[in-house]
């Protein structure tokens, strides 16, 4: 379990639409491991922050004010390419911005995500 630190976001939650695609899809993409609670929620621990996924029928975007959860990989086409090998869908192609360069993308079960590196 991570440790909890004052003042640092803790633990953070999203809407998945389905719940057994977004664990198989993160656990491939990342490696993760989940922890079920029941059939509309589920955690995960990916060493540094821990959160979890809540069954919903709703999802957001950036661009519809939900927050971007932005990951972090020095391998951006690697990254970009077996994000859709695994189901997901690119949402904005690599882009450079002050500091690196990132892509979006929606994985299963909805939501939008962003892989940066430097």
């Amino acid at each position: 379990m991570h440790k909890s630190l004052p003042n640092t976001i803790d633990y953070i939650e999203m809407p998945s639409t389905d719940l057994a695609a977004t664990k198989d899809f993160f656990t491939k993409l990342f490696g993760w491991s989940f922890q079920d609670y029941g059939p509309d929620y589920c955690s995960f621990d990916d060493g540094r922050m821990a959160g979890g996924f809540f069954a919903s029928e709703k999802t957001g975007t950036a661009a519809a004010g939900a927050p971007l959860i932005v990951f972090h990989h020095p391998e951006l086409e690697k990254m970009s390419a077996e994000v859709a090998r695994l189901g997901g869908k690119i949402t904005r192609e690599i882009f450079e911005f002050p500091g690196g360069r990132r892509f979006h993308f929606e994985a299963p079960g909805g939501g939008e995500f962003a892989i940066w590196g430097e």
